[in-house]
């Protein structure tokens, strides 16, 4: 099982924590042509249109991009379910995504990480099963089961042969509704989330950045605290509040299952319906009542030492919603600054001044306006003023100067890379299309991504340089060595 905590002793080393978007996944260099999708199979689209529905099903959306089509249905109780076939793969990704995340906690009220805390506990023992059977009983069938933590979900994920897709659907309607929450497990399983923030948070000098960076930047918005929650709240989590969170955010009115791969379409809604129809809707939960919050609003900077062989430094600046209508200029902008050895400041402190080790860019997937991420780890002799100004002239330079000759065709080329290349597995699939079905305005706009990609003009790149990148709203935090490193 990979929690947010684990996700982070991974993805901190590129910035900012959670999922990694679909821009920042396999770059390759160069200006090559991206993948395209596969040539439609012949009789896969009939299957889709004709088949039987089961009578409880009710058909709210569809999509397709090349060959790839989804289409979404929901149950009286409020389950939806999308389901991505594919014939010629070989497996099946199954997963289960709760709209809940950290954003729908109540900070006020000393109640963060309980959605974090979750994707550890729905792995403990059900009413009807034995503690720790889920795992077991994954692995015996030639699968595996892992799960995920962000602001807007919880995500639970198992990939597994397409023979064995009734007994996992088995498991995940049963914990879905029967979860055992004992004190013991709750105890336990606190006190690992515990253990996983002092590793990725406290002990780690790119957790704490991360941390600072969100936290000095929202002033209001959920996003300020991490997915992780913090550590005087993880320590007062009880079992009354376990139970209170799984009662009101664990229900099929609050889920809905994306499943890719090697299926068949009817047997799949069948059995969907067999075992999560009997399965009791709840009250809807509350909205979490945030308000979008474009932040930050100004300059805000903080200052550390830790013992680090030279200054690191990472700036957040204002950054469009997945799904948003500036995101894919957004992208493409963000790309040409830091998306890998071809982009602009790679070359400026890494080749050409050597001032840096490495520089990286993230911007998240989230619902509501973030922050896009630059990270630069110094070299010896060479500080975080240095990268200040590159990344300062950079982004100045982007919104006012007019783009060299095929970099926007090369940035927009990686970035098309990346997608087909996420879009090229089962598993892929359906992690991105549940992305975007949570927190990018529903899974159909997934499909439109490419196409956007290949829309943005140099113009665009300018516009969004201007109004997200050359701008002082910026939160800043730098880490330089202790006396000792630095003699």
């Amino acid at each position: 099982m990979i929690s947010i905590s684990n996700m982070l002793l991974v993805t901190l080393a590129f910035g900012l924590p959670g999922l990694a978007c679909a821009a920042s996944r396999g770059r390759s260099g160069g200006g090559s042509s991206p993948p395209r999708p596969p040539a439609a199979r012949g009789g896969e689209a009939t299957t889709m249109a004709t088949m039987a529905v089961p009578a409880a099903m009710v058909e709210v959306a569809s999509a397709s991009l090349g060959a790839l089509a989804a289409r979404k249905w929901r149950l009286p109780n409020g389950l939806e379910v999308v389901l991505v076939p594919d014939p010629q793969a070989t497996s099946v990704s199954y997963t289960t995504w709760f709209r809940v995340g950290s954003r729908n906690e109540n900070e006020r009220g000393g109640e963060t990480g309980l959605a974090h805390l979750f994707e550890h506990l729905m792995f403990t023992q059900t009413k009807t099963t034995p503690a720790d059977e889920f795992d077991r009983a994954v692995e015996a069938a030639g699968g595996n089961a892992n799960a995920m933590t962000y602001y807007e979900f919880t995500a639970y994920v198992d990939d597994l042969p397409p023979q064995e897709i009734a007994l996992v659907a088995r498991l995940e309607a049963d914990r879905m509704t029967n979860l055992d929450l004992r004190k013991r497990q709750v105890d336990t399983e606190r006190d690992v989330v515990v253990e996983e923030r002092l590793s990725a948070v406290e002990d780690s000098v790119d957790g704490t950045m991360d941390e600072l960076l969100f936290k000095q930047a929202f002033k209001a918005h959920p996003y300020r605290w991490p997915v992780i929650g913090w550590m005087k709240d993880i320590k007062a989590i009880t079992q009354e509040k376990a139970l209170a969170f799984y009662k009101r955010y664990y229900a099929p009115n609050n889920a809905v299952l994306i499943i890719a791969g090697n299926i068949d379409p009817a047997a799949t809604l069948e059995l969907i319906a067999r075992e999560y129809g009997p399965i009791p809707a709840v009250e809807p939960p509350p909205p979490d009542g945030a308000a979008p919050e474009r932040a930050p609003a100004a300059e805000v900077r903080a200052t550390l030492t830790r013992p680090v062989p030279a200054d690191r430094l990472v700036i957040g600046f204002p950054a469009p919603a997945l799904g948003d209508r500036d995101r894919a200029a957004f992208e493409v902008a963000a790309e040409m600054l830091a998306g890998g050895p071809s982009s602009r400041l790679y070359r400026t402190l890494v080749v050409d001044k050597q001032a840096a080790s490495s520089v990286r860019g993230d911007v998240l997937p989230t619902r509501d306006p973030g922050l896009y991420g630059i990270w630069v780890q110094m070299t010896k002799g060479h500080t975080a003023e240095q990268a200040e100004r590159a990344i300062g002239d950079a982004t100045t330079a982007l919104a006012t100067q007019p783009l060299a000759a095929g970099e926007l065709g090369r940035a927009i080329a990686r970035l098309e890379t990346a997608f087909w290349q996420r879009l090229a597995s089962s598993h892929g699939r359906a992690e991105a299309l549940g992305e975007f079905e949570t927190a990018g305005g529903g899974f159909q706009n997934l499909f439109a991504r490419a196409a956007a990609y290949q829309a943005v003009t140099a113009d665009d790149v300018k516009r969004i340089a201007a109004q997200y990148l050359a701008i002082e709203a910026r939160s800043i935090v730098v880490v330089r060595p202790k006396r000792e490193e630095r003699s």
